[in-house]
This record gives C-alpha cells, sequence and structure tokens, in this order.
C-alpha cells in the first residue's frame, strides 16, 4: 500500500458555528468511512509563500487549502476514496498525490 496525499484547493469556511458543526460532523463521518485507511486527518492551510531556485519568494494565491493523507493499494481506489470528501461540498477541488519511500 502507499501514502497519497490528498491537496485541497478552495473551498471556504462555515459562516456560523450551526454550520461549522454540520461541517465537523460530515468529516468524523468520513473519517470514520475510512477506517485503516486515514493516516493524517490533516489540516487547513492558510498563506502560502513560493520559492523559486533562484531564491526568490513570493505571495502565492493559488496555494493549497488544505490537505489530508491516505494508503490505499493504488492511484484510482485513493481517488475512489476521496470522492466522499467533504470538502468537494464546499466547493474546493482535490488533487491525489502519490508519495512513495524514497529513503
Amino acid at each position: 500500500m502507499a501514502n497519497y496525499v490528498l491537496v485541497y484547493h478552495g473551498g471556504g469556511m462555515p459562516e456560523s458555528p450551526e454550520e461549522g458543526a454540520k461541517v465537523m460532523q460530515a468529516w468524523d463521518i468520513w473519517f470514520g468511512e475510512l477506517g485503516d485507511s486515514l493516516v493524517d486527518g490533516g489540516n487547513p492551510a492558510s498563506a502560502t509563500k513560493t520559492i523559486a531556485a533562484d531564491g526568490s519568494v513570493s505571495d502565492d494565491a493559488s496555494g493549497p487549502s488544505g490537505y489530508s493523507i491516505l494508503k490505499a493499494d493504488s492511484l484510482d481506489a485513493a481517488v475512489a476514496l476521496a470522492k466522499g470528501c467533504p470538502v468537494l461540498q464546499a466547493g474546493a477541488s482535490i488533487q491525489v498525490v502519490e508519495t512513495f519511500n524514497a529513503m
């Protein structure tokens, strides 16, 4: 099994405590459905900076809005698991990125 980083782009934060509670419940349900496939539930992300090869640094408004890490038998299996992610209900998109041990 490989690990897959789900990189979230876009979406939004809940506008009220009640909406926030519903969102958290959706995440709890999804995490429960993932079971042992969940490696790291992740976190939201905020400000992003990009460092270029020449060392220059710039703000990056298109940076990710969060991440999670799953384990799955294949990229297709990870994509199938990611389709249940609540972030999609908030209008975000998800990149599913396979990782591998290099060391």
